[in-house]
């Protein structure tokens, strides 16, 4: 596996899909088979619900998670029943999910498994902790991109992002659209002092130039419409703990002091903008920074997608090369 050695040196790493069926699962299968053998401690589990036979939303039929003995896993006791090989629980969290309690087990044969894990940041990152503490030298997570998700991928060491046709039939298309995310992705974290300071913040909070964190009182965009308040009278740089979206950034590139004025967001996947809209945001001054930053390693491209569409894999990759430097790779021609 052309990235192996790169994974080795992170105790976490999350395997995330921009869209469904764009290969997470089969880069996920890839990674565990290359390392099976490696003498490395892995763990398993997801950021929510993941390991389904068939796309609720297609129909269409997905790659199952494959686990191998004595790997661990955590799922939900629901899907942990539902396994059809033999496994040594070694914990039951004490924290329900809507499935059920989280269940940590060692696998003693192989097998295939649904994941249902910790449905939110701060859980998944006591989870990769409490599993370092058993021994595991390697926690992957199984996750996504989501509006609807609570939690963050971000929370791990490093990242693999998988991309493909179901997101975009076109070439240009799809290679901007990854660009982006990417671009997220590398954007610069805080200094680990005011980071501290912000993690359990809920409401939008203004930071001087001395690092004095005033809480606004305001919980979301909607707040900042329906009251008289200055944004900016303790400081130009604005803790958002929710989405940002256009209509923020919209907001913002207008007013006057545009060059002054920093964001900042737990990670990367709280920012829901345009690719446009943002871009008129830096360009115009205006400055992003995140809480959580992680690793990006590679893209895993799937050129195919659920309605038959099938790209050009090599010139995919080619155009993908041009605008990202990263190793870029089809999982299924690495396996094959």
């Amino acid at each position: 596996m052309p990235f192996t050695g790169d994974i080795l040196n992170y105790g976490s790493l999350s395997i995330v899909g921009v869209e469904k069926n764009t290969g997470k699962t089969e880069c996920l299968n890839y990674i565990i088979r290359r390392l099976r053998d490696k003498g490395v401690s892995i763990a398993l589990t997801s950021l929510g619900i993941d390991g389904e036979s068939c796309d609720q939303v297609t129909g269409t039929r997905k790659p199952e998670i494959e686990i191998f003995k004595p790997m661990m896993f955590v799922t939900s006791e629901s899907h942990f029943r539902q396994r059809r090989f033999l496994a040594e629980i070694l914990d039951v969290s004490g924290r329900s999910t809507a499935l059920g309690r989280l269940v940590t087990a060692r696998a003693l044969e192989s097998g295939k498994v649904l994941l249902s894990g910790p449905s939110d940041t701060n859980s998944l990152k006591n989870l990769i902790t409490g599993l370092k503490s058993r021994g595991v030298e390697l926690t992957l997570v199984d996750g996504a991109l989501s509006r609807k998700s609570i939690g963050s991928p971000a929370v791990t060491d490093a990242m693999i992002l998988a991309t493909g046709a179901a997101w975009s039939a076109n070439i240009p298309t799809l290679v901007r659209k990854t660009k982006f995310i990417c671009d997220l992705i590398a954007l610069p974290s805080i200094e680990p002092i005011l980071r501290d300071r912000l993690l359990s913040a809920n409401s939008i909070c203004s930071i001087n130039t001395k690092g004095v964190v005033t809480n606004l009182q305001i919980n979301s965009l909607f707040g900042i419409e329906q009251k008289e308040v200055d944004l900016f009278g303790h400081g130009f740089t604005l803790f958002v703990p929710g989405a940002v979206t256009d209509k923020l950034l919209n907001h913002l590139k207008v007013l006057k002091d545009i060059v002054r004025i920093k964001l900042i967001v737990r990670d990367f996947t709280r920012i829901f903008a345009s690719p446009e809209v943002y871009a008129q945001f830096v360009q115009r001054g205006g400055t992003i920074e995140v809480l959580l930053q992680t690793k990006l390693l590679a893209i895993c491209i799937n050129p195919t997608a659920p309605d038959g569409t099938v790209l050009n894999s090599e010139r995919l990759r080619e155009a993908l090369n041009e605008r990202i430097n990263l190793p870029i790779w089809d999982v299924r021609k690495l396996a094959g």
